[in-house]
């Protein structure tokens, strides 16, 4: 029987991943989209954790499924346009029907998420399941993404000149435009997210900025989902910004915190990989996982210690 922890081969680990120039271009490829993936999804999360809607990118992540499959099927055809929009209208839709079920309904906010996000994404489970024989959808790999078969995937081209696999370059514009949106419209996601009323005496319009912030959070979940799955996804919605807020009160901050984290998330799951010989995207999130319980662990010796100390007064 296969060990749990195989033996740590430092050479095979840390060395041969970059021994040739086409394994450098192909692990990089992969290290960079799980960079892109945990900064994007870290940014955005940063003010849905804020809003207490961290459940949301949970329910969104599951209900594009069906979004997937009726693009696929309206137009015939498994390019990344088809399969955007089909994404982003389910994503949005969910979103919608929440937020009616919520306000039109003596449903409470949790049970209108959960009631939702089962029925789309059992919708998609039944679709898939019904026609994915027929145009060949892969729902392990919806579900679960496969970051390390990016590299094989259709490269952006101009001319002669190619600019990496299309996933990449989605992924970077979805990053850009995060990092814009967030530098011009700050200061009304932050006062709409932590005091609603003094938005309201502020002018701020509270229903379009909450779904121009569900029309963001659904385009980075459907631009991730193929690299690390519909499910894996809203671990990096929320591991970034808890992780961060344990050192870190003010948001610009923990917004700040989010790239070197990305960047542990992304190197470390993929070494972790190599060595476990297991998911990428997976093992990504279990680095994640031990970067918040090691800030969980920090932070409380931190304040063991500080209560020991003599009180100045």
């Amino acid at each position: 029987m296969k060990p749990f922890f195989p033996t740590f081969d430092y050479t095979d680990v840390f060395i041969a991943p970059w021994a040739t120039t086409n394994d450098f271009i192909w692990n990089g490829q992969i290290i960079l989209m799980g960079f892109l993936v945990s900064l994007s999804c870290g940014l955005i999360g940063t003010f849905i954790v804020l809003r207490k809607l961290a459940l949301m990118g949970d329910a969104i992540s599951h209900s594009i499924l069906p979004g997937l499959v009726a693009g696929i099927i309206i137009f015939q055809s498994k390019a990344i346009v088809p399969m955007f929009i089909g994404a982003c209208f389910a994503g949005l839709f969910c979103s919608f029907c929440i937020e009616w079920l919520q306000t039109k309904t003596p449903l409470k906010p949790d049970a209108a998420l959960g009631l939702t996000f089962t029925s789309f994404f059992a919708l998609g489970v039944l679709a898939v399941s019904q026609m994915g024989h027929h145009i060949h959808i892969d729902a392990e790999c919806l579900l679960y993404g496969e970051i390390g078969m990016i590299p094989l995937l259709e490269n952006i081209s101009v001319g002669s000149v190619s600019f990496g696999p299309y996933p990449i370059g989605i992924m970077v514009i979805i990053s850009i435009i995060i990092i814009l949106m967030l530098i011009i419209f700050y200061r009304q996601l932050l006062v709409t997210s932590f005091d609603q009323a003094l938005s309201i005496s502020l002018g701020f319009p509270l229903k379009k900025i909450h779904y121009a912030l569900m029309t963001l959070l659904a385009l980075t979940i459907v631009s991730a989902f193929e690299a690390v799955g519909v499910i894996l996804v809203v671990a990096m919605l929320v591991f970034p910004s808890t992780t961060a807020s344990f050192f870190f009160t003010r948001i610009p901050a923990i917004l700040i915190f989010t790239f070197p984290l990305s960047i542990i998330y992304s190197v470390g799951g993929f070494f972790l990989a190599r060595w476990m010989d297991c998911s990428i995207a997976g093992a990504m999130v279990v680095v994640a996982v031990l970067c918040f319980l090691s800030a969980w662990i920090i932070t409380a010796r931190m304040n063991f210690f500080s209560n020991l100390l003599p009180s100045k007064n």
